[in-house]
């Protein structure tokens, strides 16, 4: 696992980076995921933001949607990414070469078995502040009644996020 980083920074040219973000709508007793995977420009190579179903704990929350962030990448036909996200405990558990035997073991070694078929990947802690394009995207999932994705596209709730993030680059 790398360090924590503070701002949105962009992989190098032969990777993608994932990012990941979930939120607990405890108003309607569920759960959203909000993932985005860009190129080394910082431009949107897909995205995506879903429902899931409540949970009994935020980092419950955020190992769920690391999960479906890594298959929608791996759907999207994506093999070598930069993973992060913003829970330090989900990233040094994905991280992590020891079995999980914890309570949500089981979700951790799924995305680490996810993680392994992959061709190459980097996982890295990112502070909130750095992570504010999931962040909106997850907003968006309390109120939808179908997951959204897009590829090869921006997802218009997040172009002002995106355009700060470019400002830094």
């Amino acid at each position: 696992m790398q360090n924590s980083k503070t701002d949105w920074e962009p992989p190098l040219e032969s990777a993608f980076k994932l990012n990941f973000e979930a939120a607990i709508f405890s108003g309607v007793n569920r759960t959203g995921v909000g993932a985005i995977i860009r190129n080394y420009k910082g431009e949107v190579m897909a995205a995506m933001f879903a429902r899931g179903s409540a949970v009994h704990s935020s980092e419950e929350g955020e190992l769920l949607a690391c999960r479906k962030a890594v298959e929608f990448a791996i759907d999207a036909g994506f093999s070598r990414l930069v993973i992060e996200g913003d829970n330090v405990n989900v990233i040094k558990a994905i991280s992590s070469q020891e079995a999980n035997i914890s309570l949500l073991g089981n979700v951790v070694e799924d995305v680490k078995h996810l993680i392994r078929g992959l061709q190459w990947v980097s996982i890295s802690h990112l502070r909130r502040s750095g992570n504010k394009v999931a962040h909106v995207l997850v907003q968006h999932a309390r109120t939808i009644i179908e997951d959204l994705c897009w590829i090869d596209d921006s997802p218009p709730p997040v172009s002002e996020q995106l355009y700060q993030d470019a400002c830094l680059l």
